[in-house]
């Protein structure tokens, strides 16, 4: 892998880094678990969709700039290095949008990617239920074809659905073939939420907002078109989708980059005091050393994938890598403000920033989403080691 960038590499940066120079909002944006902050989000992604920078890795016609994956990771070292704000249609640009790509229809790409590039559709997540979580196989909520063949009857219940309280549209997936049992008969339906016979109920986060939400669907009419891939291969697809989410696309290596240089900067702020315990200077240097590793790891996937290859189950250790890295450099902060980390307001610090304790808060979480990393490990045992199931 060369290292070095090339001159074409350098101006896409430098014309990144000159837009958000001039278009970052000077004051930081209320949070997006609240209706106001969700407003104000929605409206950067149409700010970011004029300049064509909501999704920079998109087709030209599609609203994007025909970049590479290396430019993308170098438009996310230029975003993080701004301050810019976090992006609420996240589970739209980075996960369903790539996965359109891959399996929608013509039509489908036309009609939804553009809403989603200018935030005039946020997409929330509908993968879990009661009773499965990471065992995304034993989804029970039906999708029953209707009589005509024109529409769906989708009837049951997700949770934890990222974004839902003020999202327009969920995807996930439905049992269409209710005699087939675990990754068969399952099918990947785009819904939008404001179908009759939908309920969203929010959930209060440790912080009290509402950052997710549960969805009643009772006898709703979801029309075919709104199915992406064929009936029976949504395994398929929310795998593909699943690949974007745990391996290159929700979780870029600025954002932990980032991270270790403020924790760095904490250190250096408080080092009388935390050199008392010679193990924190020694825990900083491993989380900033572990951040450029992920990087420097990230980077190589993306040539790989240029040149033609493809992610499979190694997207789990990316997973159980940067959500586990995510908590170590939090809790390092910890230690280093003391007493003092749990006075910290859940507000934030400074534009772009939130404060220590609400970033520790929300890492714990990191193992969990995304599928959690017991779940990872079990991929990882079985596909990429070839070890016996129990």
């Amino acid at each position: 892998m060369d290292l070095n960038f090339t001159a074409e590499h350098d101006a896409f940066r430098q014309e990144v880094r000159a837009w958000l120079a001039a278009n970052v909002p000077a004051e930081p944006l209320k949070t997006y678990d609240t209706a106001e902050g969700f407003q104000q989000h929605r409206e950067w992604e149409a700010k970011m969709n004029e300049g064509r920078w909501g999704m920079v890795t998109w087709p030209s016609e599609l609203g994007g700039r025909d970049a590479d994956l290396i430019q993308w990771l170098i438009f996310e070292e230029e975003y993080f290095r701004a301050k810019a704000p976090s992006r609420v249609n996240q589970n739209g640009i980075f996960l369903l949008g790539p996965t359109l790509m891959e399996y929608g229809t013509d039509e489908q790409k036309a009609e939804i990617l553009p809403k989603m590039a200018d935030g005039t559709e946020v997409w929330a997540q509908g993968w879990s239920e009661p009773g499965a979580g990471s065992d995304m196989a034993a989804v029970r909520a039906k999708a029953e074809l209707s009589d005509c063949g024109d529409y769906y009857i989708v009837n049951g219940q997700k949770t934890w659905s990222t974004r839902a309280v003020w999202a327009d549209q969920c995807f996930g997936m439905f049992r269409t073939d209710p005699e087939s049992k675990r990754h068969k008969g399952l099918t990947f339906i785009l819904v939008p939420l404001d179908l009759e016979g939908i309920t969203v109920n929010p959930i209060p986060q440790l912080d009290g907002l509402p950052g997710f939400a549960e969805i009643f669907f009772d006898n709703v009419k979801v029309p075919v078109n709104r199915r992406l891939g064929d009936e029976g291969q949504g395994w398929e697809v929310a795998m593909a989708t699943a690949g974007f989410e745990r391996g290159l696309m929700l979780r870029s290596p600025a954002r932990f980059q980032q991270t270790a240089k403020r924790l760095v900067e904490l250190y250096k702020e408080n080092q009388a005091s935390a050199d008392r315990d010679p193990a924190i200077r020694d825990a900083v240097v491993k989380a900033y050393m572990a951040a450029e590793s992920y990087c420097l790891t990230t980077f190589e996937t993306a040539c790989r994938l240029i040149k033609g290859g493809k992610i499979g189950a190694e997207s789990s250790t990316n997973k159980i890598f940067w959500s586990e890295l995510d908590q170590t450099m939090h809790e390092v902060a910890m230690d280093i403000l003391a007493a003092r980390a749990e006075l910290e307001p859940f507000a934030p610090q400074a534009k772009g920033v939130g404060s220590w304790l609400d970033g520790f808060l929300f890492a714990q979480s990191g193992p969990i989403y995304a599928g959690t990393n017991e779940i990872q490990r079990n991929i990882i045992a079985e596909r990429m080691l070839g070890m016996p199931r129990k």
